[in-house]
């Protein structure tokens, strides 16, 4: 049976299930749809045009922009903020206090380009968001994706199926990661790379892209993340210059300093790193 409080406030054209429980305080907005089951806690506000699914639990004071989508099962917690026209799929979670889909809006002095049509964030099915995360628009999340408390990715980002983005971590803009690929808490990725699937980055990895440091003009067409293929495994408390390719299974030891390209399946060590022998068959992944 449909639970309504009357000190809320409902536009009369929303669709709200029979079986919905809505708390104290909410604001719904025109043409929201609430489907069966689903549980808003106390001052949520869903904007004009929310649809959300079948069994889906909003904890307390959930803001939703214009358009919101979520499919059947998520589980959002409290004081998290889902901006305009965001896509979550079926069984996500997302933490609390937690902030999906914003704007970029860089400071005055920010060389970064912002582009006035970039499109909302989306994120697939069984995906895990924690507690105090900021994920930008413009970036998009295969299936399962998992996103630790703290971390931040920016915008025009893709992300791959089954990837692990540890707590702390930051991902800049215009990145990309492959499926099954680890980072691990701490680690810096900075704009403009590639991480191919099942890379491994060890805690507190830090990834450069401007040999200029921010002078000259010069650099805006220079301006490069390092590229990371397939199976690398990069060590804790790595650094990796600017528009260097960790070949395919690549072992980088921890504390490494790497300053230019290495060789696959090759481990290096040192400051700065160097080869120093094979990886074993063993530890390599299969063809």
């Amino acid at each position: 049976m449909q639970r309504i409080v009357t000190n809320s406030v409902i536009a009369e054209d929303a669709q709200i299930s029979q079986s919905a429980s809505i708390g104290p305080f909410c604001v719904i907005g025109e043409k929201v749809v609430l489907g069966e089951g689903v549980i808003l806690g106390a001052g949520c506000i869903l904007a004009n045009g929310v649809r959300v699914g079948d069994s889906s639990k909003l904890g307390n004071y959930v803001t939703f922009g214009q358009g919101v989508s979520l499919g059947e099962g998520v589980q959002i917690g409290d004081h998290t903020t889902v901006y305009s026209q965001v896509v979550l799929g079926n069984a996500c979670f997302i933490g609390s206090n937690s902030s999906l889909g914003r704007s970029p809006r860089p400071a005055a002095t920010s060389t970064v380009k912002v582009h006035s049509d970039i499109p909302p964030l989306q994120m697939g099915e069984g995906s895990t968001v924690g507690c105090s995360v900021v994920l930008y628009a413009g970036s998009t999340y295969a299936e399962r994706v998992f996103v630790g408390d703290g971390a931040i990715v920016r915008e025009r980002c893709r992300i791959g199926g089954n990837v692990i983005i540890g707590s702390g971590v930051t991902v800049e803009n215009d990145t990309s990661i492959g499926a099954y690929t680890k980072i691990q808490t701490g680690s810096y990725i900075t704009a403009y790379m590639e991480i191919e699937e099942r890379v491994f980055i060890a805690p507190m990895v830090t990834t450069t892209n401007d040999n200029f440091m921010g002078r000259t003009e010069k650099r805006f067409k220079l301006v490069k993340g390092p590229t990371i293929c397939r199976g690398a495994r990069i060590g804790g408390g790595s650094i990796l210059l600017p528009g260097v390719k960790v070949a395919p299974e690549t072992f980088i030891a921890a504390g490494a300093l790497v300053t230019k390209d290495t060789t696959a399946k090759r481990v290096i060590k040192g400051f700065p790193a160097r080869s120093v022998r094979d990886v074993p068959v063993e530890e390599l992944l299969p063809e």
